[in-house]
């Protein structure tokens, strides 16, 4: 079995984020940067599933120079290569998909593993862009259940597994959980409570340096990098105003209808 995973750079959510003043994006001087936390969920899961099935996990980024950091963070907790597509300015989830749908089409893997989303726009779309791209199935928000009474009966839970051709997920909607069956090829985004990632060991630090990363273009892979969505301006949210005290209820009540509008 093969499987590709993501491993998107994204901003360090405990970085503090400025906006440029004049709205053109976010300020990068000292703001640290990570992989994507949904993605390193489904790098634990794709790893999980290649012990049971055995053959290989494939690491793929697109970015600049620096997100082979994350590739070999991905490759440090066991993925057995990486795929770097080399694109300095901005993509939209469509460029992303369309970017993934070349790689894909090149590397044949038996299932897409991908974040959910990523934290830096939160848009949950490339995913389920891709798998239409593919003409593929798709399964979003693969989770565990969080019913289970006992910490021994979610230790035995699985929430994707593979049985010949067809791979069965456990997925979060509204008010509970489903489990659905598709065949592979198939593309499977993971939701927050899925696993928890391992922590990448020194071992698995020290193997990664020597891991192979393959380099490649949009050029090469044919893509067009025209963005579809481009973001105009960028602005902070308004500072919250101080907290007041009311006397009374009655005080409350007119706050809520006349200033804030809640009622």
């Amino acid at each position: 079995m093969k499987i590709l995973v993501t491993a998107k750079r994204v901003e360090d959510p405990e970085s503090k984020i400025k906006v440029k003043p004049d709205g053109s994006g976010i300020v990068t001087e000292g703001v640290g940067y990570k992989i994507n936390p949904f993605d390193e969920i489904a790098v634990e899961e794709a790893l999980r599933l290649i012990a049971k099935h055995k053959g290989e996990v494939v690491a793929v980024s697109i970015g600049g120079d620096k997100c082979q950091a994350e590739i070999r963070h991905a490759m440090a907790m066991g993925a057995d290569r990486g795929i770097w597509v080399k694109h300095e300015g901005p993509a939209d989830p469509d460029l992303a998909a369309r970017l993934l749908k070349a790689v894909v089409e090149k590397e044949k893997p038996d299932l897409v593993l991908m974040g959910k989303q990523a934290i830096d726009d939160d848009q949950n779309q490339t995913g389920q862009m891709l798998a239409e791209l593919l003409g593929w199935a798709q399964i979003t928000f693969a989770s565990k259940t969080e019913s289970l009474e006992s910490e021994a009966e979610k230790a035995k839970t699985v929430a994707i597994a593979v049985e010949g051709t067809v791979a069965r997920v456990m997925r979060e909607v509204d008010g509970g959980v489903e489990t659905l069956e598709a065949d592979l090829p198939l593309v499977i985004t993971a939701d927050l409570r899925l696993n928890q990632p391992r922590y990448a060991s020194l071992p698995g630090i020290m193997k990664a340096k020597k891991k192979p990363i393959a380099e490649m273009s949009p050029q090469a892979l044919g893509v067009d990098t025209a963005l579809k969505v481009k973001v105009l301006k960028l602005s902070p949210p308004p500072s919250r105003k101080a907290g007041v005290m009311v006397p009374d209820v009655a005080t409350l009540v007119a706050k809520l209808k006349g200033e804030a509008k809640v009622l």
